[in-house]
């Protein structure tokens, strides 16, 4: 099947011509006419198949006829993360060479003036982030009457972001007559009750199983030790073994091992850079846009830039971490391996790792090989409740001889280590010397009328034990 029996118009077809591109992939032929016919498509398909310009070239056609006006966007798509939805204007830029459209980025770490011009001037696409695009609106900026097509890309990072909230409310907004197309690389429950609420009949185009992986892509297993350093050790060896290496994404579960991990190899000399969501966006984009021109050939990146980044030519992606939720596993082995490339996955297991690994291998039902010496799970688990028997062992063993030399002393301890003294039996035995002088100098009530408080009773009744605090002698003040 070609471009051309999809029903897009010439200017779009012109562009994709001179993209380069020849026929369109699985999910492109199938949600592309869905789409030209104004229906709401529901597009589920593996990560690295084209879903961006499956909504992008009709969105253009479509796009052709009408103008925008001041505030009033006649398109919206919704993007999870900031370098996503700079991926997709890019994709407008590429494809709508032969089209005089708007198109306007909304992403925070950007000036809110520079948006509000582009607004101003009317826009026929507006892209944004769920939490900058309600800033607009609720600043007053921003109409989204005049919506006709809303794209929602990547449902299910939106769903582990928590930004479901923020798309039911933006959902609201739009006129009820809108055409809303959903894509994603899988489809959890919690998006598919999304899609029954916000969606008309929707064409459902799937193309390859839920949470599936690539089939262009070998998966490979490494045992490593638990100990940070010995795990860094572990992914240099791959690093050095690995055939045909040309780059590569490293990910890590949290931004903090990105920091270690990236001056740790940075220290070895590798040509290394790094990528989290702390980062400012200015950088952020400048580190991409080295990895893409090959500047830099390893990227160490937490789960920011496992969605949805289109890098075609990322030759390996090495998971420091076994991912804790198992679609981002699916979602990070899909930066290799994109349009029809072959790519290679590897995957740092330690022995802490059994309940991840065996969710991934549910999820994506296939048995992922090991690279050497397979971990042995249950041995493992048996020698850390060992370990943690005999740490319990050596302290009740410590704990038992104290006992034995000075119970007395053990039972009078308090919680902050003091001696329990001995109650009194009545105020009368306290003698003055064991009063703080600055109690015993407090003065005195001159006679008179007696008060309400004069009738109150004593704070320590006879018999009672009084705290050792209140006993000793204030700290003398320092001198000013």
């Amino acid at each position: 099947m070609a471009f051309d029996t999809l029903g897009l118009s010439e200017k779009v077809l012109a562009a994709v011509e001179a993209a380069g591109y020849k026929e369109p992939t699985a999910i492109q032929s199938g949600a592309i006419p869905q789409v030209l016919e104004r229906r709401d498509v529901l597009g589920i398909a593996q990560t690295g198949t084209g879903k961006t310009a499956s909504f992008t070239l009709p969105m253009l056609t479509l796009l052709e006829k009408g103008r925008a006006r001041a505030r009033m966007p006649r398109t919206l798509i919704l993007e999870p993360t900031r370098e996503l939805a700079a991926q997709v204007e890019e994709n407008f830029e590429k494809y709508g060479t032969n089209h005089k459209l708007n198109v306007a980025l909304l992403i925070g770490g950007v000036s809110f003036s520079e948006q509000d011009k582009k607004l101003d001037r009317g826009t026929d696409v507006l892209i944004a982030t769920p939490g900058r695009l309600l800033d607009h609106f609720e600043r007053g900026k921003l109409l989204l009457q005049g919506v006709e097509i809303l794209v929602i890309d990547e449902a299910d990072r939106m769903l582990d972001m928590g930004f479901i909230p923020d798309i039911e409310r933006i959902c609201k907004l739009i006129p009820f007559t809108r055409q809303t197309l959903f894509f994603s690389a899988t489809m959890p429950p919690e998006i598919q009750r999304l899609t029954e609420t916000f969606l008309q009949n929707p064409a459902r185009i799937e193309v390859a199983p839920t949470s599936s992986t690539a089939d262009n892509v070998a998966q490979f297993l490494k045992a490593s030790p638990s100990k940070d350093y010995e795990k860094r050790a572990a992914l240099r060896e791959l690093l050095e073994g690995a055939e045909d290496l040309k780059n590569a994404i490293v990910f890590c579960n949290r931004k903090r091992d990105v920091s270690t991990l990236f001056r740790s190899l940075e220290r070895h000399e590798y040509n290394v850079g790094t990528l989290h969501g702390d980062m400012d966006q200015r950088t952020r984009m400048m580190m991409l846009d080295n990895f893409r021109k090959g500047n830099i050939k390893l990227l160490v990146a937490s789960d920011v830039a496992a969605r949805g980044l289109d890098i075609p030519e990322v030759s390996h992606v090495f998971n420091y971490d076994v991912p804790i939720n198992a679609e981002d596993y699916v979602h990070r082995i899909g930066r290799t391996g994109r349009a029809g490339r072959s790519g290679i996955a590897y995957t740092l297991v330690t022995p802490e790792d059994q309940k991840y690994l065996e969710a991934i291998q549910v999820l994506i039902n296939k048995t992922i090989d090991w690279l050497g010496e397979e971990i042995d799970f249950e041995e493992a688990a048996r020698e850390r409740k060992a370990r943690r028997k005999s740490g319990r062992s050596s302290k009740a063993g410590s704990s038992s001889n104290d006992n034995e030399t000075d119970t007395a002393k053990s039972s009078g301890r308090r919680r902050g280590g003091k001696a329990k003294p001995e109650p009194v039996e009545s105020l009368e035995e306290i003698s003055d010397d064991a009063i703080p002088s600055t109690v015993a100098k407090m003065p005195q009530k001159p006679a008179g009328r007696k008060s309400k408080t004069d009738k109150l009773e004593p704070a320590f009744a006879p018999g009672v034990h009084i705290p050792a605090f209140l006993l000793r002698e204030p700290r003398p003040k320092k001198a000013s």
